[in-house]
């Protein structure tokens, strides 16, 4: 078997024939400018053929079922094993995904609370506990010799009633004797029972004197007790009067409450046994919410103050309007006061109702007017009526804008019933465990004492569970907890997840490909997930990974730097060997950076903000704790800190939504906060995150931008259009006229082949152009509109330099590296990182005002060191410029060259959510509690 991997002749998307030779069981990085074409190389090229290898060892059947792959374009790839991809964009967004559920963590804690759980009343918290006849029997056993008692079938227990029928059926059946409400009758003697009153009536069965041959006799009688008592049965000592009550069942006989028999369904939020009956498992409910109804309490009903369909116009003639006034009349509030202002009483009626009680309304429409007594429904309660009415899709969705997910108020967001939840393991339920951070759950695993059977039973659960949570903490998320819900993580969360999966799974021989595994990670937690990967590599496994992360480099066996550019100017193989190898090669940009010939400067002074601030004050989201804010506007601050300290919390869901909320309208509830200073200095937020600029091929970097309407006037606007009645429609390749019809625009035509994979060609009608003949008959400049599609930005910046308006849109895609992208490339096809930034650049087309904040998260994933320099180069200009630009960011080029800091920590989850450090990075460098500091100080 060969020690390595041999890739020959590699062209999948712009690599230009390379050939590669990779160690095996070694732990390899690709490396090189984004774009550079390592993704090609490493999941395109060589996981293609891993899985293609596989599935065409399965039967044709089977084939069927797995998603095809294509065969890469490559000539010889030798020494491969069975690929296993692990990348960041497979995280679910099914609401009803946990932590616990993707790591099949979950299914063990089921088997576990099922299998060694003591139940417990839901009502009033008492142990169940349920026994055989033997059990019984052995206990009445234990009594001292000589003992007198009774064994007593309860047949009803407090029900009102003469109960007449049950008592004559206890005649029939052979009974002489019953005790009533305590009272002992004979049945042969007439008994009547007051029937509006409660009464409990129990049948005597047998009467006995504890003696040494009683097994066999006692026996009998608790078996007829139990069956007549269903499953009850009481003993009674006449002489002590002391009474005990064995029950067969699992129930409560206080408060009458049964319970099934424990199973793992029963603890699954996803079957009917287990999930709350209120919320069905999802732990949340859709309510309208007041916060979204009120943005901003500050104004008065009369200004606007309440956004909610239907309640926000109250011009003199509007329903709403008398409605207000007829309020404001009987709960004496002014409509022209701040709402914030208004009393509870007047705030409760506006919002649900006057519960029946009438106003009068007076109304004034033209000719008519007059007085009507009517109740007032509330705003709230009427919205909601209306989502559950309308048959208007549009207006449901207008009328849910209003509303937003709170937690369930029967399970409190746990998502299970009542009775799954008082089922007890070690003293806690299965949601109080599932609460808690996973360094939390582990001791309280490692620590837990069971008894008997039960310790018996639940060993090799434990030892599962104790494992799985063991190699989640290995790849540095103890701060998780196993009911988060998996579409709240990140993508470097969601990697390191099923990362861990894989160390549980202990396979070897086996080729891992990871895509940039270091997402989302501080430098602290690095180390930790280095050594995971050291340990798969060490179980005989190769991996790949494709990395800009310099720890990470530094730390392979063997390192590829893919280069020298990006798009076109990329797809060769700049330098490979070990680092000292990269470092020395003349043409590797990344082994520059490594050596230190090129490196990020340090600005020569940090810029103190132009006075005035953003203040956040009582920030609790999360884990957040009581926290308050400053941000200096007009500078680059950055807000970092361990994973899971909080600052996802405090930008994403507190800062960006309540700023979109108020300066753009969205309607959007910001996380739990006392209160905000300062807007008033902003007059727009811009939100730039990861998530794809398009769902569909039909989405491209022109059509986001805004640049495909401005190239499709210009077509229009040419002699040739005009002479030919063509307007700027004519020119898309999404509507019907100058579009190739056999493809729809699309450009290539699926032709679907059963248990083999659908093949793709290009349409042989417009071969690919997407548009019809007389459309690309029309040329600017020589060129068809089909041919603009296919330039990259870099060309389209010189074809269009006489265009203002156009070469400035292109300007903006070079200056943030997007350079070497077509125009018209799918937006599927682009990554995370290049579609933030095919955001950043539409944001930098815009005219600034010099009072815009414009919210990064993690703006330099997926960039290699020299494209984090033009990063930063836009993000300065944009603050030269005026602007505030809030970046949550580990990346510790970007962090050293900030104005301002804002330091989370210490830990994540529970250790974290308090504020470390503040101030310019050499103030952070010298606080020694700062993680951060302590790795920028290295830095500096």
């Amino acid at each position: 078997m060969r020690n390595s991997i041999l890739v020959r002749g590699a062209r999948e998307n712009n690599l230009k024939n390379v050939d590669v030779e990779i160690p095996r069981d070694a732990l390899c990085v690709f490396t090189g400018l984004s774009g550079s074409g390592k993704s090609s190389l490493a999941f395109d090229t060589i996981y293609a053929e891993g899985r293609r290898r596989y599935v065409d060892s399965l039967s044709a059947y089977a084939r069927q079922f797995l998603g095809q792959m294509d065969k890469p374009d490559v000539d010889v790839i030798e020494g491969l094993s069975p690929a296993i991809s692990i990348d960041q964009k497979t995280t679910s967004r099914n609401p009803r995904s946990t932590v616990g559920t993707v790591t099949e963590i979950y299914d063990y804690l089921r088997l576990l609370w099922a299998r060694a759980g003591t139940p417990h009343c839901p009502r009033c918290g008492r142990e169940i506990r349920r026994q055989t006849v033997d059990q019984i029997v052995d206990k009445v056993l234990a009594l001292p010799e000589g003992t007198r008692f009774q064994v007593l079938a309860p047949v009803v227990r407090g029900k009102k009633g003469e109960h007449v029928k049950l008592l004559a059926d206890a005649r029939k059946s052979g009974f002489s004797r019953v005790r009533v409400d305590g009272i002992l009758y004979d049945l042969s003697e007439e008994i009547t029972l007051e029937k509006n009153k409660k009464h409990t009536i129990e049948l005597v069965v047998d009467r006995l004197v504890l003696r040494g041959d009683l097994m066999r006799r006692l026996t009998d009688s608790v078996e007829t007790a139990l069956e007549h008592g269903g499953g009850l049965v009481v003993i009674q000592q006449p002489d002590t009067g002391e009474e005990t009550l064995f029950s067969r069942n699992y129930a409560c006989d206080e408060c009458g409450i049964s319970m099934p028999e424990l199973s793992p369904r029963m603890f699954s939020f996803n079957n009917p046994m287990g999930a709350c009956p209120e919320c069905s498992g999802l732990g949340f409910l859709l309510k309208v919410d007041p916060a979204i109804i009120i943005p901003d309490p500050s104004l008065s009903i009369y200004d606007g103050g309440i956004q909610a369909s239907g309640w926000g116009n109250i011009r003199s003639d509007s329903i709403a309007r008398m409605y207000f006034d007829a309020l404001s009349q009987k709960y004496h509030f002014d409509l022209h006061a701040p709402i914030s202002s208004l009393s509870k009483e007047a705030m409760d009626v506006i919002l649900y109702g006057t519960h029946g009680e009438k106003l009068t309304l007076h109304y004034d429409r033209g000719s008519s007017r007059g007085t009507l007594e009517q109740a007032f429904e509330g705003i709230i309660p009427n919205i909601e009526r209306r989502v559950r009415e309308t048959q208007s899709e549009a207006m449901r969705k207008e009328l849910e804008e209003t509303m937003s997910a709170s937690p369930c108020p029967h399970c409190h967001g746990s998502r299970l019933s009542d009775i799954s939840r008082a089922v007890t393991v070690g003293g806690l339920s299965i949601t109080e465990f599932c609460d808690m951070p996973v360094d939390r759950e582990l001791a309280f695993v490692n620590d837990l004492r069971l008894e008997g059977a039960q310790a018996v039973i639940a060993e090799q659960i434990l030892r599962e569970i104790r494992a799985r949570l063991g190699f989640l903490q290995s790849v540095g998320l103890r701060y998780l907890t196993l009911s988060r819900a998996a579409a709240t993580l990140s993508g470097g969360e969601a990697q390191r997840i099923r990362l861990a999966t894989q160390i549980g799974s202990s396979l070897m021989g086996v080729l891992y490909i990871l895509d940039e595994p270091s997402i989302g990670l501080h430098q602290r937690d690095n180390d930790k997930l280095l050594d995971t990967l050291r340990r798969l590599r060490d179980l005989g496994n190769t991996l790949i990974v494709v990395e800009h992360d310099e720890d990470t480099i530094r730390a392979a066996d063997y390192i590829v730097d893919v280069g020298p550019g990006a798009g076109v100017h990329g797809g060769q193989i700049m330098a490979q060997g070990t680092l000292q190898d990269i470092m020395n090669a003349p043409d590797s940009i990344t082994g520059q950076y490594l050596s230190g010939k090129r490196r990020i400067a340090v600005p020569a002074q940090r810029r103190a903000g132009n006075g005035n601030f953003l203040r956040v004050f009582g920030c609790r989201e999360n884990n957040l704790r009581n926290v308050d804010v400053s941000i200096p506007l007009g500078t680059l601050t950055c807000v970092t800190g361990v994973s899971g300290s909080g600052k996802s919390s405090l930008v994403n869901e507190i800062i960006s939504k309540k700023l979109s909320s108020v300066l753009n309208r969205a309607r959007v509830r910001p996380g739990r906060h006392d209160r905000f200073e300062g807007i008033e200095n902003l007059d727009k937020a811009i939100v730039i995150d990861q998530s794809p600029i398009g769902r569909t091929p039909r989405s491209n970097p022109a059509t986001y931008t805004g640049l495909f309407a401005d190239i499709r006037d210009l077509f229009a606007a040419t002699a040739d259009a005009k002479a030919r009645g063509y307007g700027p429609g004519r020119f898309s390749f999404n509507v019907k006229g100058g579009r190739c019809e056999a493809c729809s625009g699309d450009g290539l035509v699926k032709i679907e082949m059963h248990f083999l994979p659908d093949v793709y060609v290009p349409c042989d009608v417009c071969h690919g152009a997407r548009y019809n003949r007389e459309t690309l008959e029309v040329r600017y400049r020589g060129k068809s509109i089909a041919d603009v599609l296919e330039m990259t930005a870099d060309e389209a910046l010189g074809f269009f330099e006489n265009l203002p308006r156009i070469r400035d849109k292109v300007a903006t895609l070079v200056e943030v590296g997007l350079g070497y992208v077509k125009l018209g490339q799918s937006s599927t096809t682009l990554s995370g990182g290049e579609a933030q930034r095919v955001k950043l650049a539409t944001e930098l087309a815009r005219r600034a005002t010099g009072r815009t904040m414009y919210i990064l998260d993690e703006p330099t994933t997926g960039l290699h060191m020299y494209d984090v320099q033009k990063l930063l180069d836009v993000l300065q200009k944009l603050v030269d410029a005026g602007n505030t630009v809030l970046v949550i960011e580990h990346n510790l080029d970007v962090i050293k060259c900030a104005d301002h800091i804002i330091d989370l920590g210490p830990e994540g989850g529970d250790g974290g959510g308090t504020i470390v450090a503040t101030g310019t990075p050499e103030d952070i460098a010298a606080c020694p509690a700062s993680f951060t500091g302590q790795y920028l100080k290295k830095m500096l």
